[in-house]
């Protein structure tokens, strides 16, 4: 009996090598490494056993990449095939893997059939691979000498500014192969065998090379190019084959003379409205001919300077309606056959950690399809008892919410405490959720959602919602999930709503005390100042001000015979008085002692009020008369910033005094320099001083 070929998976997620182990132990003698370490200490032991590795690239200790340039060292990787199965999204993560000698790149959450289908072609490709290197060993050679090459040519380029990215070229080449296969398949018209389709898939990669001779400024230009500059632009299919055509070397290479033809003919089209040479039909190599696709097809599905990314589906109709060139349609009738396996060869696509949803549809898929063992089953719902006992003991209202789906999924808390479902659709126009939270509140957390960078992501706010019928303050905390593309818009949001009630309560407790008088209630100095002088800024033509000063006359006398308890019983009575006397929109406030201060915002004749305000305050406090003086200052008049209208209105505060106090008075101009001699006093210190 054969025995299994044996699969060592490294991963430090227990769950992950379990759910692996159970879709692979049917077939295969599955080994277990925890970390880095452990797996290099298995291969160092068993390498000459072990037919395929399945690695993580974040593990403890010894990374993947560790792992993998290790293999490298010791020459592993030539012999055994390595599958990056990670959550890791990242360009320059795949990037990495492939150049350290990776076979296959899966994202995470993984499915029972992807995996044993890649699994499976990797280990059979791999055995095929090294069959054919003992049965058709120049054939090897040749593809060995030809790779040779392409370094050599990456060598020869390097010193040039190359304006596309190594993503784009993967895409090129995937694209590429896949049409001429499909091409291959279709008709015998092109001499397409393996070894050519190979050779043209890898001259793919050259084929803008020309743009590194093309202004960056042009390149990387966010708007429509102008006539001369996309003649510029157009230049660099030319360029690119003179490159080519300035080597010392290989000229005679086929890979030379195929990539020269793609970089010279890849904007080409078939009824010859291209360039540089307006070739027609089969006078394009066909080598540019399908190049020219799959640049096309790359440029509208990849996000540009100058847009955004198209569909799969919009790109796809674009081409096939013609909307972007001519091209030959046999080719045509290949990209058709082959969409939705390009779609998905080509696609990069993204995954993130163990989330509630996907522990969910893993359980699902593995009672159903994967046949799991007990160990994987108890992982998974501890996993989903974790996260639901967290939620439940935060007593947060947790949500996530998606782009694409438009819906929001609360916590089962959450939605409970709410009294609302848990999966909302369309979350905007939602009845129940905007009886909770207000439109206005919802636009504004959206707003500050749509600001996020992935550089300062998190995004706080506190909201009042209506819990129950109940208003309450919450915190929300929430932040935004890019895919691989950050530059492209989220995918989904993720974040809390936290009760805020106590501390904003007590944030505005303190927040009142801070603005306000503790004897009198009335605003005090400082708070009155910033907001006068911002309705000063904001003082229209049409309107007037008045800032006035009050003095009590008599009030040292009072704490002299009566005491200051009965004193701050007078200044609390005449605070009442004061403020009865005036309009809700009227500032009032304490400044010190028997000192008050007045702001109010008039059309009509400011005299009225203010001998109104005079006889509402002077009186008898139990028992006990006191007059009171008012200087009063005008704006505009008398100044348009506060420090200018409150010297004024202590100037005539103390012309009041020295006229026998108890009356009021507007500034003018006899008043200048009254308080010239009492310079080195506080505002409204001379008026003390002449009372006492």
């Amino acid at each position: 009996m054969n025995k299994k070929p044996k699969i060592l998976i490294a991963d430090d997620s227990e769950i992950n090598r379990a759910m692996l182990s159970d879709i692979l132990a049917p077939d295969y003698e599955v080994l277990e490494a925890s970390d880095g370490e452990e797996a290099v200490a298995c291969l160092d032991q068993r390498h000459s056993e072990i037919a395929l590795v399945i690695l993580d690239i974040v593990m403890p200790n010894m990374d993947g990449f560790e792992v993998l340039a290790v293999m490298n060292r010791n020459g592993w990787v030539n012999n055994i095939p390595v599958i990056i199965v990670s959550s890791e999204t990242s360009s320059s993560y795949i990037d990495h893997a492939y150049q350290l000698g990776a076979s296959e790149y899966i994202n995470r959450p993984f499915f029972k059939v992807a995996i044993q289908h890649r699994v499976d072609s990797t280990i059979k490709l791999h055995a095929k691979q090294k069959h054919l290197e003992n049965i058709v060993a120049e054939q090897i050679l040749d593809k060995e000498k030809s790779n040779m090459v392409m370094v050599d040519i990456l060598s020869h380029i390097v010193e040039f500014r190359n304006g596309e990215s190594g993503l784009h070229v993967l895409h090129i080449r995937t694209v590429t192969e896949i049409l001429l296969k499909q091409l291959r398949r279709t008709c015998r018209q092109y001499e397409l065998t393996p070894a050519r389709i190979a050779l043209i898939t890898n001259a793919s990669s050259l084929h803008d090379i020309g743009k590194i001779s093309i202004p960056e400024d042009i390149l990387n230009k966010p708007g429509k190019l102008t006539k001369q500059e996309f003649e510029i632009v157009k230049t660099h299919s030319a360029l690119g084959a003179q490159m080519l055509e300035g080597l010392t070397y290989y000229q005679e290479e086929e890979l030379v003379q195929v990539a020269r033809d793609i970089c010279r003919w890849h904007h080409e089209r078939y009824d010859g409205s291209g360039y540089p040479d307006g070739l027609k039909g089969d006078e394009i190599p066909i080598s540019a001919q399908v190049v020219a696709i799959a640049d096309v097809y790359d440029a509208l599905t990849s996000r540009r300077v100058y847009k955004p990314a198209y569909s799969h589906e919009q790109a796809m109709c674009m081409i096939l309606n013609g909307e972007c060139g001519a091209f030959n349609p046999l080719l045509l009738n290949c990209l058709n056959a082959a969409g939705e396996y390009l779609k998905r060869e080509v696609r990069v696509r993204s995954a993130g950690k163990i989330t509630r949803d996907s522990i969910h549809t893993l359980a699902y898929d593995a009672i159903h399809s994967y046949n799991v063992s007990d160990r994987t089953l108890d992982l998974l719902e501890q996993e989903r008892t974790k996260y639901q006992f967290y939620a439940l003991m935060t007593k947060e209202i947790q949500f996530e919410y998606s782009y694409g789906s438009d819906v929001l999924i609360l916590s089962e808390w959450g939605a409970s405490h709410l009294g609302i479902k848990e999966s909302i659709p369309h979350p905007r126009s939602s009845p129940a959720l905007l009886r909770i939270f207000s439109k206005e509140d919802f636009s504004d957390l959206c707003e500050r959602l749509k600001a996020a960078v992935p550089s300062s992501p998190i995004v706080s706010q506190v909201y009042r919602l209506t819990v129950r019928g109940e208003p309450r303050w919450y915190k929300a905390v929430a932040r935004p999930i890019w895919g691989l593309d950050e530059d492209a818009p989220p995918t989904q949001i993720i974040g809390k709503f936290v009760d805020n009630e106590e501390e904003q309560s007590a944030l505005e407790m303190l927040t009142l005390q801070a603005r306000h008088d503790d004897l009198t209630g009335l605003l005090n100095r400082n708070y009155a100042h910033d907001e006068i002088a911002q309705r000063l800024s904001n003082l229209k033509e049409t309107e007037s001000g008045a800032l006035m000063v009050l003095d009590l006359d008599t009030f040292k006398n009072v704490n002299d015979n009566y005491g200051h308890s009965y004193g701050d019983q007078m200044l609390k009575a005449f605070a009442e008085r004061l403020k009865s006397s005036v309009r809700a929109s009227d500032l009032v406030a304490r400044i010190g002692g028997d000192e008050f201060l007045l702001y109010m915002e008039y059309k009509e004749s400011v005299e009225k009020l203010v001998e109104r305000i005079f006889h509402t305050v002077s009186g008898t406090y139990g028992g006990f008369e006191v007059s009171v003086s008012i200087g009063v200052a005008l704006a505009p008049q008398n100044g348009t910033v506060y420090e200018e209208l409150f010297l004024c209105a202590d100037q005539a505060l103390y012309a009041c005094k020295q006229d026998g106090r108890n009356r009021w008075r507007f500034y003018d101009g006899s008043m200048r320099g009254i308080l010239s001699s009492h310079s080195q006093m506080p505002s409204g210190a001379a008026a003390e001083e002449e009372s006492v």
